[in-house]
């Protein structure tokens, strides 16, 4: 492939690769998959299958294309095999700079043309913050404040698909795949994650995932804590305050259960209780270092029941933290969470687990500028996860390099002397026709 890899990282590179290959099944797929690997770390516009086919082979693009094609879209290897091994290898990377401590939820969306890649629907895509047509993979990362990395990546299927039976059939959607919710898909990797005894952290989600009553009340149920971001109508009951109990029993009929609200004892929205909060209960804020400056905002913090549907309980729910950021600059408040950590963290822990999502934000944008995850090509299951499993593993052993260069300089430093072939045209390029 004409690669040389500089400041000794060549044997790390051939080494992690070599890992991959232990679990990757028939050692003819060892050569497309260290192809595959070196094409993801190379600069380019796009990291699908055939521009990095002529930048690891410019004497044989068509044969190349074609192994890589081939391994990528059709290969029968294991993805969650893989991923366990970049496990296996990033974790102990990553835990140098302190322990695991979060599982981060999160979904990322791919913009998409036409309407036969699996998946592609109009859809809210966090990349465009807009509804569009595009893919969305719902994702379970761990993280500490030195990197992330993705443990489980799933494509949501929206309902338009898991109806069509024969076009799922088309696009390879195994038999057992069906219809499930983003919160549904983000809690099966939660359940994995804690059935494959992943190094434990505190559950990290945005109000979209953290406004499902359910998704927290199940993750609270593994003994898992979390800090999840929820929006601004949810009702609690104020400090101190709690649902009225069950009506006392008239002696007839069965004896009432279920905690009660009346019209004069009722819960409030977290928007009501925040700007009825004393100047005293906020406080600034710094969490962590920027680009320019320590980052710092005004938080209030308090303690309070969440009141959803309650009244089909039979008993009150346990008080958490509700934790509410409101800029100075802002004329209302702008974030809110609910947390399960004990009451008695400090202030600024609870505070930097709420902006430790950051780091999922910081290591996607990285994952896709630097490593193609959204560049993929083709229209089937298989692919789709199969390049998602190799964008992972690739980012992975940037990881581990990190200490070294950051990622967006890898490349350069990995592969020097590597570039397209001066006489490559991609197919359908105004130069090839």
């Amino acid at each position: 492939m004409g690669r040389r890899l500089a400041d000794g990282s060549e044997a790390r590179f051939d080494a992690y690769v070599e890992g991959l290959a232990g679990v990757i099944g028939h050692a003819d797929r060892v050569a497309p998959l260290e192809a595959y690997c070196v094409g993801l770390l190379l600069p380019g516009e796009r990291k699908s299958v055939e521009p990095m086919a002529a930048i690891t082979a410019p004497e044989r693009v068509s044969a190349q294309h074609q192994s890589m094609l081939h391994f990528i879209a059709q290969g029968n290897w294991s993805d969650e095999k893989v991923l366990g091994k970049v496990r296996e290898m990033v974790v102990p990377e990553m835990e140098r700079y302190g322990p695991i401590e979060a599982w981060i939820i999160d979904d990322t969306g791919f913009p998409k043309q036409g309407k036969h890649s699996v998946g592609v629907a109009r859809q809210y895509c966090g990349q465009l913050g807009k509804q569009d047509n595009c893919q969305v993979a719902v994702t379970l990362s761990i993280a500490n404040h030195h990197a992330s990395l993705p443990v489980a990546y799933r494509l949501y299927l929206p309902k338009e698909w898991t109806d069509e039976e024969e076009r799922c059939r088309k696009a390879g959607v195994p038999e057992d795949i069906d219809f499930k919710t983003k919160p549904e898909i983000a809690l099966e990797h939660v359940r994995w994650a804690r059935e494959a005894g992943l190094p434990c952290g505190v559950v990290l989600m945005d109000a979209g995932y953290g406004a499902s009553t359910e998704l927290r009340s199940s993750i609270t149920a593994l003994e898992l804590p979390y800090v999840a971001g929820i929006a601004p109508q949810t009702t609690v009951w104020v400090p101190g305050e709690e649902p009225l109990p069950p009506k006392k029993w008239s002696g007839q009929g069965r004896p009432p259960k279920l905690v009660r609200r009346d019209g004069k004892h009722q819960p409030i929205s977290v928007k009501e209780l925040a700007l009825d909060l004393p100047a005293s209960a906020w406080r600034k804020v710094t969490w962590r270092e920027g680009a320019a400056a320590p980052l710092s905002s005004r938080f209030a913090r308090v303690r309070v029941r969440v009141a959803h549907r309650d009244y089909r309980l039979t008993e009150t729910r346990p008080e958490e933290w509700l934790l509410i950021e409101w800029p100075k600059d802002e004329k209302e408040p702008t974030k809110y969470w609910l947390s399960t950590l004990p009451e008695d963290i400090s202030f600024q822990r609870l505070v930097d687990y709420a902006k430790l999502r950051w780091r999922i934000e910081h290591d996607y944008k990285d994952l896709k500028q630097e490593v193609g995850l959204g560049d993929f090509e083709g229209r089937g299951w298989r692919g789709f996860h199969h390049h998602a499993t190799m964008s992972i593993a690739v980012y992975g052993f940037l990881i581990s390099e990190r200490g070294a260069f950051p990622p967006s300089g890898a490349a350069k430093v990995l592969f020097p002397q590597v570039a397209l072939p001066k006489d490559y045209r991609p197919r359908g390029s105004a130069a090839a026709t």
